[in-house]
């Protein structure tokens, strides 16, 4: 599988129905690549539909805080309100040069299925998204714009009716209608080409931050940190900082009710390397190799493994993953509100929830940037069963 691996992680396993369905894909997506005028309509859709660049804003109460600069960078500013758009434009965009009539999506928070929604309705094109029952009932607000854009939802009942179910479905639907439809994959995981589609569309976040950190301070970041479910936005925050070995990288699972309670969605804390959705990562399992419940109070990060190239990061030391709790996550982001005025998504929280971590290692004049991965509007339901449960919001 040469050139289809990150060391021991990712490859292609799949039904041999599939095989030539990827190979089609990886031979448009290499010419896509390669040529100007694709990067020329994908950039006038960043900019004039997404509306990026967005801000690397520098979060001066937080920064006092927590006693080094801290920079906020602001996807959640984007159209759709998170990351997904980026990858979702670029993927649809290539599902078009490549002829194809109707696109499906699986999404867990809803934001991948809004933005491929989002992204069929502009190109006129037939869109059906898979999201598990129970991520349905957490994230109404997203399946009625799914609705409005004029995408199907479809509810997957099968397993924890969360996101690992909602992409096998999808993945099945794929193998059956592959000829006139393509898969928009949202997170970075999947069979090869997938986890190199998404980080290039999703590299984006990267090229922005590193350039404006430039700009704004004259050198780079000490340190980037992002959450990580699948891991497309942090592997897009990472991208282009991989090969700046002064800049350290964190990325943040999501550890629910704690490691210990087996309640958590945290593949590297006590995963081990399998094989889901057609590659090799570091997945829950038990110990006959069966693939276990994630859970996470975050409908994004409840996923039971993680992207193959963080696999591959991870085990080289390149990047630091670690976890936190739903409490930590949650009592994170009501700060941003109280200090900053910004609401983020619970799964962007899981990034700031990390801050008190790496910031006691950090000096007044280092530079740490966070990946503000989306807004919160979408988790208010969520967000308000929390604040109730804990007798209201404190002062």
């Amino acid at each position: 599988m040469e050139n289809k691996m990150y060391g021991e992680f990712g490859g292609q396993y799949v039904s041999e129905s599939l095989m030539n369905t990827l190979k089609e894909l990886e031979a448009a997506y290499r010419e896509a690549v390669a040529d100007p005028k694709f990067w020329e309509e994908f950039d006038f859709y960043m900019k004039e539909y997404v509306g990026r660049e967005n801000p690397l804003y520098f979060a001066g109460k937080l920064s006092e805080k927590y006693g080094t600069k801290i920079y906020l960078k602001r996807e959640d500013l984007n159209h759709t309100g998170a990351h997904k758009i980026n990858n979702a434009i670029g993927q649809i965009l290539l599902a078009k040069r490549m002829g194809k009539t109707k696109v499906i999506a699986e999404t867990g928070a809803g934001q991948h299925g809004v933005a491929t929604a989002t992204g069929a309705a502009l190109f006129d094109m037939e869109c059906k998204v898979y999201m598990g029952a129970e991520d349905i009932e957490r994230q109404k607000l997203n399946v009625l714009r799914m609705e409005m854009l004029g995408a199907k939802v479809v509810p997957v009942t099968s397993g924890s009716n969360t996101l690992k179910d909602a992409t096998n479905e999808a993945i099945r639907t794929w193998a059956k209608e592959a000829e006139d439809t393509f898969y928009v994959l949202g997170s970075a995981v999947g069979p090869h080409p997938y986890p190199e589609i998404v980080k290039t569309f999703q590299s984006i976040i990267s090229k922005e931050a590193k350039r404006q950190c430039m700009e704004k301070e004259g050198r780079l970041p000490d340190a980037v940190v992002a959450c990580c479910g699948g891991g497309s936005n942090s592997i897009g925050m990472f991208a282009e900082f991989l090969e700046e070995p002064s800049v350290k990288l964190y990325g943040v699972e999501a550890a629910g009710l704690g490691i210990e309670s087996g309640q958590h969605a945290s593949a590297f804390a006590l995963g081990r390397p399998g094989v889901l959705h057609g590659m090799r990562s570091y997945l829950l399992q038990d110990e006959d190799g069966n693939v276990q419940l994630a859970y996470s109070i975050s409908a994004g990060l409840d996923y039971p493994g993680i992207g193959p190239e963080h696999a591959y990061l991870h085990d080289s030391g390149r990047v630091t993953y670690d976890s936190v709790t739903d409490e930590e996550a949650m009592e994170a982001l009501l700060e941003l509100c109280r200090l900053e005025g910004i609401i983020p998504a619970i799964e962007s929280a899981h990034a700031l929830a990390y801050l008190p971590t790496i910031c006691k290692n950090m000096t007044e004049e280092q530079i740490l940037i966070v990946c503000l991965s989306g807004r919160g509007d979408k988790d208010i339901n969520t967000i308000a069963n929390y604040i109730e449960s804990r007798g209201g919001i404190r002062g």
